[in-house]
């Protein structure tokens, strides 16, 4: 598994650990959907991508694609409510993020999903989170990021243009409102150069 990593001029170091939420900017996409962004709210993000990339126990899985079982073109490994995560900064930042989303959530982030981007072959298609409470009702998903970036799309399901956000290097993502159910979401192959990247989604309790 290859773990050549661009680093970032602006993140060299390694003490990892989270900044303040302060900086966090939200736009309304419309549809009740909104993201919240802070970019390099982790410092040190570039250190705990190669701690991820080397320990945690990745899974290859495939699925039935129509007639044809295909291989899913990424890594993945998740995490439970009660699962020990893979690194103590990612506890800390379940818990700030569950705090400072209490009011408007009503509910804590439980549980943590990871994504290895290897190179521009892999990829997410279009979809939302939509299996589980999220189908019918208003939730959130935050995003974590370390790694070179990747673009981040977004449009509305009715139709429309598209937002596209490059997220990497300890950038934090949050996707709330109806934007699971009104909108999509997907990582795009990329023909350009892209290094390696991995995304850590927390969720409440029966969003997946």
């Amino acid at each position: 598994m290859g773990t050549h990593l661009q680093g970032s001029l602006f993140d060299q170091t390694d003490d990892i650990r989270l900044g303040p939420l302060h900086g966090l900017r939200r736009t309304e996409l419309g549809d009740g959907a909104w993201i919240d962004l802070l970019p390099g709210w982790l410092n040190g993000a570039d250190a705990l991508f190669l701690r991820l990339a080397t320990e945690v126990p990745w899974q290859a899985e495939r699925r039935q694609m129509y007639e044809h079982v295909v291989d899913v073109p990424r890594l993945l490994a998740f995490y439970q409510a009660d699962d020990t995560l893979p690194h103590p900064v990612l506890d800390e930042a379940r818990d700030v993020l569950s705090t400072h989303y209490a009011a408007e959530l009503g509910e804590p982030f439980t549980t943590a999903g990871l994504c290895y981007y290897r190179d521009g072959h892999d990829s997410v298609a279009w979809h939302g989170d939509r299996t589980g409470r999220s189908r019918h009702t208003d939730t959130m998903v935050a995003i974590l990021s370390v790694g070179a970036p990747r673009d981040l799309l977004l449009r509305p399901r009715r139709g429309g243009g598209s937002v596209r956000k490059p997220l990497g290097h300890g950038d934090l993502i949050v996707m709330g409102g109806s934007c699971q159910r009104t909108w999509e979401h997907a990582i795009p192959k990329s023909t350009r150069a892209a290094g390696p990247r991995i995304s850590v989604q927390f969720r409440p309790h029966g969003v997946r």
